[in-house]
């Protein structure tokens, strides 16, 4: 049996071999994925997105076990920092969610960033896929917790909650990040802070005073203690209110069709990288320009412009 085979009945540490492939950037595995893409599209994904010291990872942890009283099988992509000494992730949100490492419901992998910006690593759709073709009905990515500009979840998965946590700071922080846009359902965690209160007020407010299309979701703002499990079943009821919303209201199908887009053309960008970058190196090319840039007698507009054209057919060697 292939590798994509042994996910697709199942076999838990062949997803995990297949897994760590993908994150390797091993050449095989983009064959297996291509085996297992005709059997994906079941799971539902959710994204978590806030800023370090949410307490994202306990949430995480708490919104798995809601699911899986519901006898929902939970994948969790938890996306890490990654270690300047080894490359790898820091594993720190792994270990908050200790407790599942014995459900064969629950299935979580942390992936370090590698120096993608967004929040999320370059693999984590295609683990996703992987999730999704091994069974897990819904699929929690827990971004990295880079600050304003983790916006990239809000393209991957269906549903998007953002967390914030009182005493941050800056009163208007959700604005400046921009974080209106992105989420589904927001959360106030740590709820037994002072000055939660007032910061879901006034982020309801803001809410309030988007100008959202009409029959647009209108996003809650809840709270929760995801220490002590407050507010955690209401969570995953408003998800999964949010779920009924996409298929109802029949917005579902343009979400997968610009997510579907996004992913091929990420697939399609990264694989041109690739390509060019080995189209240059066979002959010294890259060097060349290089030089040539130093001395000023090639210009780097230029000459990207003669290698695409070279690459496609075209033009003379810069």
């Amino acid at each position: 049996m292939s590798l994509a085979d042994q996910v697709l009945s199942g076999d838990i540490r062949a997803a995990a071999r297949m897994m760590r492939d993908i994150d390797d950037n091993r050449p095989h595995a983009v064959e297996e994925l291509k085996r297992l893409y005709p059997h994906t599209g079941k799971a539902y994904i959710i994204g978590i997105t806030g800023p370090p010291g949410a307490g994202k990872s306990t949430l995480v942890d708490q919104l798995t076990a809601s699911f899986r009283k519901k006898g929902k099988k939970v994948g969790v992509v938890a996306v890490d920092p990654t270690s300047p000494f080894t490359g790898g992730a820091i594993l720190g949100d792994r270990i908050r969610m200790n407790r599942h490492a014995s459900d064969e419901g629950v299935f979580i992998r942390s992936l370090a960033t590698r120096g993608a910006l967004g929040g999320l690593s370059r693999s984590t759709s295609d683990v996703a896929l992987v999730m999704d073709a091994l069974g897990m009905e819904v699929v929690i990515i827990e971004t990295v917790g880079v600050g304003q500009d983790e916006v990239d979840i809000v393209k991957t998965a269906h549903t998007t909650c953002v967390v914030m946590v009182p005493g941050l700071g800056d009163d208007i922080q959700a604005i400046k990040a921009g974080i209106l846009e992105i989420g589904d359902v927001f959360v106030v965690n740590k709820a037994d802070r002072d000055g939660a209160d007032r910061t879901a007020r006034e982020l309801t407010t803001m809410l309030e005073m988007r100008n959202a299309p009409e029959g647009s979701w209108n996003p809650q703002v809840l709270k929760t203690e995801a220490q002590r499990g407050a507010g955690m079943d209401e969570l995953a009821g408003e998800i999964l209110a949010h779920r009924d919303f996409l298929f109802t209201s029949g917005l579902i199908a343009n979400f997968v069709r610009e997510r579907n887009q996004r992913h091929f053309v990420d697939i399609l960008r990264d694989g041109l990288y690739r390509h060019a970058m080995a189209f240059m190196e066979r002959d010294g090319m890259l060097e060349r320009i290089v030089d040539g840039m130093g001395d000023n007698t090639i210009d780097p507009y230029s000459a990207a412009e003669d290698v695409i054209a070279r690459m496609t057919g075209g033009a003379a060697e810069p």
